[in-house]
């Protein structure tokens, strides 16, 4: 369970609206971000606590003491069934995670804090949520950054995407959107006044 006195902004959007540009700002604001995707770099990383559960459920993807993200990748890509496998694995260590990370910031004293997860919509964790900001930029401004990424194709651009919710749909859930194909200092200050009506306010229906 979240701590009642903390407040939790929702960080989303799809892949490459900027996630991890918004979350390093939000930091930079004193408020202390959760990464579920740095999260399961670490359960799958050497020594990780979910490695030894992946190899079981995927063999051949070990590498060291650590998961090799290219083969777990191969494993899963078009998969639906193996990537249920993998996030059924996954989700309920970064849950627990998260619900630690809350716990310990309360500790300190921290009353604001983010959860940034790509497919935050999609595994309901919302529900954690005092108010949810979507990020988003247009279709070309997202496939040039994420085509410039190693490995990337327009093949697995369109996989990805297929998996995730619609812009229009998280749209229509979220209770802040920021447009980040306009530069770094508009969504820097569209999150500061996001973070600054935070300050003033925990309830859920004060964003309305």
């Amino acid at each position: 369970m979240v701590p009642e006195h903390i407040c939790i902004l929702g960080l989303t959007g799809s892949i490459g609206m900027g996630k991890s540009t918004a979350a390093a700002m939000l930091e930079r604001m004193g408020v202390p971000v959760f990464s579920a995707d740095s999260c399961v770099h670490d359960l799958i990383g050497p020594g990780g606590d979910a490695v030894a559960a992946v190899v079981a459920a995927f063999p051949g993807t070990g590498e060291g003491t650590g998961i090799s993200r290219a083969a777990l990748g191969r494993a899963v890509f078009g998969d639906d069934t193996a990537l249920a496998r993998l996030e059924s694995i996954l989700h309920p260590l970064v849950r627990a995670a998260e619900i630690d990370f809350f716990h310990r910031q309360a500790l300190q004293g921290r009353r604001i804090c983010a959860l940034e997860i790509p497919l935050l919509f999609e595994t309901g964790a919302e529900a954690l949520c005092d108010a949810v900001i979507v990020l988003q930029a247009p279709a070309f401004v997202q496939a040039a950054r994420v085509l410039a990424r190693p490995g990337m194709t327009p093949e697995r651009l369109a996989a990805i995407r297929a998996r995730q919710m619609s812009e229009a749909e998280k749209s229509v859930r979220a209770d802040f959107c920021v447009a980040t194909g306009l530069g770094r200092r508009h969504t820097w200050r569209a999150l500061r006044r996001i973070v600054a009506t935070f300050k003033r306010s925990r309830r859920r229906q004060a964003y309305a």
